[in-house]
C-alpha cells in the first residue's frame, strides 16, 4: 500500500512539473496565438505557475467525479486534460483590452461560445477591483468538448483550459475541483455581446 501511495504522490509531483502549454496543443481548436496573447494580457511581468493533469493523471481521479455526483461511467470519460496556468502581478494588473480583443476574436473565429458576467463592464474588466471571469466553451454534437476559463482580479490571472466529453450540466459537479473555480453563486453568465 505505501508503494502504490508513493507512486501515486510521484504521479501527481510529476504532473505539476508537465509545461501547462502541452495540454493547449492537444484541445480542440484552440485558437492560434491565444496561448501567446494569455501571456501578453496584464501590462506587466508576472510570476507564474502551472500545472497541467493528463488522461492517465485523471483517471485516478475518477472516484472524485463520481462522488460529486456524476455517473461512474461517465465520470471516466469525461475529462481527458487539465491545465492550469495562475500568474500573480507585484503591481494592480491592467488587461489590455487591444489584447483581449484578440483573445476573444480568435476564440470566436475558431468557433469557441463565449460567456461573460453580465454585470461587468468594459472599464472593469480592463481594471478589476474583483475577479472577472471569461468563459469559452467548444461544443461538437451537443457535447462539451473544450473548456477554457479565464479571471483575472488586480493582483491575479488564473488560465484553466479542460479537454473533455461532458454534458452542459457536468461542468457544475466539476466545479471547484482540478483547479476550476467554484461557480460564482452572483455571476451571471451570458453568451457575450457582439464584439466582446
Amino acid at each position: 500500500m505505501k508503494l502504490h501511495l508513493r507512486s501515486t504522490l510521484f504521479s501527481l509531483v510529476l504532473a505539476t512539473a508537465i509545461p501547462a502549454f502541452s495540454l493547449a496543443q492537444g484541445l480542440p481548436g484552440i485558437p492560434p496565438g491565444a496561448q501567446q496573447a494569455f501571456l501578453n494580457l496584464a501590462d506587466q511581468p508576472a510570476t507564474h505557475t502551472g500545472f497541467t493533469f493528463d488522461r492517465s493523471m485523471l483517471q485516478i481521479a475518477q472516484n472524485l467525479l463520481a462522488s460529486g455526483g456524476m455517473d461512474a461511467n461517465q465520470a471516466a470519460a469525461a475529462l481527458t486534460g487539465i491545465s492550469v496556468d495562475n500568474y500573480r502581478y507585484a503591481q494592480p494588473a491592467f488587461y489590455t483590452p487591444e489584447t483581449m480583443a484578440f483573445i476573444i476574436n480568435a476564440y470566436h473565429t475558431a468557433g469557441w461560445k463565449h460567456l461573460v458576467n453580465a454585470n461587468q463592464t468594459p472599464a472593469g474588466s480592463a481594471q478589476p477591483h474583483t475577479a472577472v471571469t471569461d468563459l469559452w466553451l467548444h461544443y461538437t454534437a451537443g457535447d462539451v468538448t473544450g473548456v477554457t476559463v479565464l479571471t483575472r482580479s488586480p493582483h491575479d490571472m488564473s488560465v484553466i483550459q479542460i479537454a473533455c466529453e461532458l454534458r452542459p450540466l457536468d461542468l457544475v459537479h466539476l466545479s471547484g475541483h482540478f483547479g476550476i473555480p467554484r461557480v460564482d453563486p452572483n455571476a451571471v453568465m451570458v453568451p457575450a455581446p457582439e464584439g466582446r
